[in-house]
């Protein structure tokens, strides 16, 4: 009888052990899922933001390029006209230094460099030089200047009659600057996803805890445990298991008491 009583405890002791696994298992499980699911839609709306941003971004530096070489087109025209070499050389010097131009230089209307911000002017970039220089019509361009990667926008100066200013922008400056107004945004959204995963844990237990406590009951009730009442404590489908449990507990214990006084 000893030994019967011993491995009756036995197989209690494994059969709590199982159900605590799969009580925990199931929460994990619930936590695993909606937590997944969130970081997958975040990396979904990461991925779209950068894309979005980033092309946001890149518009913006080609107004940017366009704002600088339509300044320098109407700063140069009368200049160009008067053939006045020096105040063109300072006028170009000027849009050469700006933040990220790395280079500004004008046409005539014969192709001819009259004015660069860039001495001696760049062999490179002078076999790119291949085009109309009467060309009416503004165009931008990616080409490589001394290995670097530059970002070019051509204006005409009086509609093409007076020749064209080039622009260039170094791309890899273009690059920094967009990754550094981009990093911020997608932190911010990463900080956001990953609260948003570890609170769908949370919720997913809070969820989980009333089913594992009628499981709790449930089991009590197969060992004969009819005396404690379970209360519902929510209006929903959880809450109306709780109620159809509550009422499987009494009709039991009724019946087991009908069952007692029966002679």
């Amino acid at each position: 009888m000893a030994e019967e009583s011993v491995s009756m405890e036995n197989t209690k002791l494994v059969k709590a052990a199982s159900g605590a696994r799969r009580k925990m298992s199931l929460k994990w499980k619930l936590g695993a899922a909606s937590g997944g699911t969130v970081l997958a839609m975040g990396v979904v709306v990461l991925s779209i933001v950068y894309f979005l941003t980033e092309g946001a971004l890149r518009k913006q530096v080609d107004f940017r390029s366009s704002a600088i070489a339509t300044n320098l087109s109407d700063a140069a025209a009368p200049y160009i006209s008067r053939r006045s070499v020096l105040e063109l050389d300072a006028l170009v010097a000027k849009y050469g230094r700006l933040e990220g131009v790395a280079y500004a230089f004008i046409q005539d209307g014969k192709g001819e460099i009259i004015a660069s911000s860039t001495q001696p002017f760049p062999a490179d970039l002078k076999n790119t030089l291949n085009d109309n220089p009467q060309e009416r019509t503004a165009t931008s361009r990616s080409l490589t200047i001394r290995g670097r990667p530059v970002y070019e926008t051509r204006a005409p100066v009086l509609e093409g009659q007076l020749g064209a200013v080039r622009v260039g922008l170094w791309d890899d400056i273009i690059q920094q600057d967009v990754r550094k107004t981009l990093l911020p945004i997608i932190l911010v959204t990463a900080i956001c996803l990953g609260v948003a995963a570890v609170l769908s844990v949370f919720i997913a237990g809070s969820v989980i805890k009333p089913i594992i406590e009628l499981a709790a009951a449930a089991d009590a009730m197969s060992r004969g445990q009819l005396d404690v009442p379970i209360t519902a404590r929510t209006d929903d489908e959880i809450g109306e298991l709780a109620r159809s449990i509550e009422r499987m507990r009494a009709s039991l214990k009724a019946a087991i008491n009908r069952l007692s006084r029966t002679p």
